[in-house]
């Protein structure tokens, strides 16, 4: 049996959790073997290394599991971090999203699912945005003039709420925030990590995850 030289990331390219972790894995220049999977068809691999069915889950090649998000881009940093991301964190502000704002954006999305007020749940995740916005205004990023951690934490969160109803979000008072959301998505690094890629099945040969050389860091 060949032991994997590369960490394994199991991803969904469209979760917002799977992105960040891409974010900070490519940024970092980790090299992993990117494994896209169907959520209607988990891999067994997958629940074998971890049992909650999420993604993203990095696999070490020593074994070693890091099933959350957070973890993963604190993991990647902590190796090589050349944007000096871990400078730009915000734990509060990410516990801020990854709590109240995820929740409504969930029941704003699909109010079907949660026998949820759409509307309700909308106008309490625009407030959090709101909050995002005035902070962008006073240096562009969340933590000052450059991205960091926080805007990759973030934003992707940010991209699923503006995409729910592009038309009645593209009304709202966010100039700051659609700059920033915009910058985001139009950077060569985001592009990096939304490649598109078949579901993987065991025996497919690797596709890796990595920042490509030649494209600017910013």
């Amino acid at each position: 049996m060949t032991v994997p030289t590369d960490p394994v990331l199991y991803s969904f390219r469209r979760c917002p959790y799977a992105m960040r972790a891409r974010l900070a894995l490519a940024v970092s220049g980790t090299r992993c073997e990117l494994r896209e999977i169907k959520l209607s068809a988990k891999p067994q691999s997958l629940l074998a290394a971890s049992p909650k069915g999420t993604v993203p889950v990095l696999i070490l090649p020593d074994g070693e599991v890091i099933d959350e998000s957070i973890d993963i881009m604190r993991w990647a940093l902590v190796n090589r971090d050349p944007e000096d991301w871990l400078a730009r964190d915000d734990a509060a502000l990410i516990a801020a999203n990854d709590g109240p704002f995820k929740h409504e954006l969930d029941r704003y999305k699909y109010p079907e699912r949660y026998g949820a007020d759409a509307f309700a749940h909308r106008a309490r995740g625009l407030a959090f945005v709101h909050e995002l916005d005035n902070r962008l205004a006073d240096a562009g990023q969340l933590c000052g003039p450059a991205r960091g951690l926080a805007d990759a934490a973030i934003m992707p969160f940010v991209r699923q709420f503006a995409a729910v109803d592009r038309e009645w979000f593209d009304t709202q008072p966010l100039p700051h925030l659609k700059a920033w959301l915009a910058n985001h998505l139009a950077s060569d690094l985001f592009s990096a990590i939304m490649v598109r890629t078949s579901p993987w099945s065991p025996g497919d040969p690797p596709i890796v995850l990595e920042l490509p050389q030649g494209i600017p860091s910013q």
